[in-house]
């Protein structure tokens, strides 16, 4: 019969305190050795960061949604105003230095932008292009609304408020953004439709309300018989809108806008304004930052998203629907 040797329960105890520091120890070595994933860093880049502009501030809120719900870090940067395409330029140009994964970008030009965006590109950072694009194909993805057929509607409501020949003009904003163009390629292929519409300019506001209403001002005055104005965007709607309500022309010189404000709203109400093409910024904002972080994960992403528009008149501004257009802060 075989003897049992027994182990000393001081010496079972010791071998077992050791086992477990031996464990404790390589789960300590693997929580210090083993990084916390970093969250993605994405760089917006918007048109202009010191106009208070509800379109912008509304594509942010979409951004910082986001960004929060898809755990990312975004920094917002920007010229102040719309026209200061060499500062947007110059802080791309810091972005890249920064090296964040991607860069969202809303270009102040449609060409001046594209040596800086091919550098982002060789620096291996995503580029999504959000609102107004680029003439390349260097950005991943772009998501807007379809500013052509955004013109056309525009185009479209400000035909329907005349019967016979009639002069018009067009306020727009920044010449040679895409979005610029493109509106007012839609706006007058719509009225060329017609074959009653004599379109006597396209005028720049740069985005600034002030430059819009000076500029109507003297429209009305070396053209009494001009009948309507298109508006491109919010400031150059709004500008137009001052200046008409200013000559006592409410109703009588029809405005067609693009965008919504809390000064578009009353103008739409008192009657200055007969219709707003209103897009959806914060789905742009949103989705942008939604695509870049798919980008970052190697996922496929679509090369163009439309995020629509909306016409809306003083006849259907008060449905549920277009309230949450018109006013996108409420119950948020």
């Amino acid at each position: 019969m075989k003897r049992i040797t027994r182990i000393p329960l001081a010496v079972i105890i010791v071998i077992l305190a050791l086992a477990a520091s031996i464990a404790v120890y390589a789960v300590f070595q693997w929580a210090v050795n083993v990084k916390p994933e970093r969250p993605p860093q994405i760089v917006v880049s918007i048109k202009a960061t010191d106009q208070v502009v509800d379109f912008w501030k509304v594509l942010i809120d979409g951004v910082n949604d986001a960004a929060s719900e898809f755990d990312a870090k975004v920094k917002v940067i920007g010229p102040p105003i719309e026209r200061e395409i060499d500062v947007q330029i110059a802080q791309l140009e810091q972005a890249i230095l920064d090296k964040p994964d991607a860069i969202v970008l809303a270009a102040t030009d449609y060409n001046q932008l594209i040596p800086v965006s091919k550098r982002i590109v060789a620096a291996g950072i995503k580029l999504i292009t959000v609102d107004s694009s680029i003439n390349s194909d260097d950005a991943l993805s772009f998501i807007a609304t379809d500013n052509l057929a955004a013109g056309r509607k525009a185009g479209d409501e400000l035909a329907k408020l005349f019967e016979g020949d009639s002069k018009v003009a067009i306020m727009s904003y920044i010449q040679g953004t895409s979005t610029q163009l493109e509106r007012e390629q839609g706006v007058r292929q719509r009225l060329a439709e017609e074959g009653r519409f004599d379109v006597i300019g396209t005028y720049y506001s740069d985005g600034l309300v002030d430059k819009a209403y000076t500029i109507t001002k003297q429209l009305l005055t070396e053209h009494p018989d001009l009948k309507g104005i298109v508006g491109l965007n919010e400031p150059s709607t709004v500008g137009v809108g001052f200046a008409i309500k200013e000559f006592g022309l409410g109703g009588k010189v029809k405005l067609v806008g693009f965008d919504s404000s809390i000064d578009e709203v009353k103008q739409l109400e008192e009657g200055i304004i007969q219709a707003t093409i209103v897009q959806k910024p914060y789905n742009m904002g949103y989705l942008s930052v939604k695509a870049a972080i798919e980008a970052v994960n190697g996922k496929r992403i679509e090369k163009q998203i439309d995020t629509d528009s909306v016409v809306i008149t003083k006849s259907n501004m008060y449905t549920e629907q277009n309230q949450k257009l018109l006013f996108p802060f409420v119950g948020k």
